[in-house]
């Protein structure tokens, strides 16, 4: 491993290699979550932004799901234009806003997102298996001081 000028605490040491590894993980489970979801004509993306409008409290702009979602509201808008061309999405008049319109999912798209979500159940079945759950909520709970930390909610 390449020697840094700053050397790192013990903890900042761990936090790299815990980094690191979510890289990798990360890239693992779109390749997987496109594998999963590939029948229905979804991708991660895709499945990723239907989830984030299925569990929006309400309809909310694009602006809105990206900020939710903690990404590029470009990025977010293509996909979303790809979901409405596929029939999975609507776009409903916002009163609030006159051009930032609200994501809605037609009855098409909560059926697709159903659908991948029954084939998720066993497949996260299968990758938690043999796996404590004290140890999946302690990984939960530092990966949401993490995303905390860096997206200024929580200053260390």
């Amino acid at each position: 491993m390449p020697q840094s000028s700053t050397r790192q605490s013990p903890a900042g040491q761990a936090a790299t290699d815990l980094i690191l590894n979510l890289f990798r993980v990360n890239n693992l489970l779109l390749t997987a979550g496109d594998r999963l979801v590939d029948g229905l004509g979804l991708t991660s993306a895709r499945w990723q932004v239907l989830g984030a409008i299925a569990y929006a409290e309400r309809p909310q702009p694009v602006a809105w799901l990206a900020r939710d979602m903690g990404a590029n509201r470009q990025n977010v808008q293509r996909i979303i234009n790809d979901l409405k061309e596929a029939g999975l999405v609507v776009f409903q008049t916002n009163p609030h806003h006159r051009r930032a319109q609200l994501v809605v999912l037609t009855d098409k798209g909560k059926q697709t997102f159903e659908s991948a979500m029954r084939l998720q159940g066993p497949w996260v079945n299968r990758i938690a298996q043999g796996l404590a759950v004290k140890d999946i909520e302690t990984a939960h709970r530092v990966l949401t001081t993490l995303r905390q930390r860096l997206d200024g909610k929580d200053e260390a």
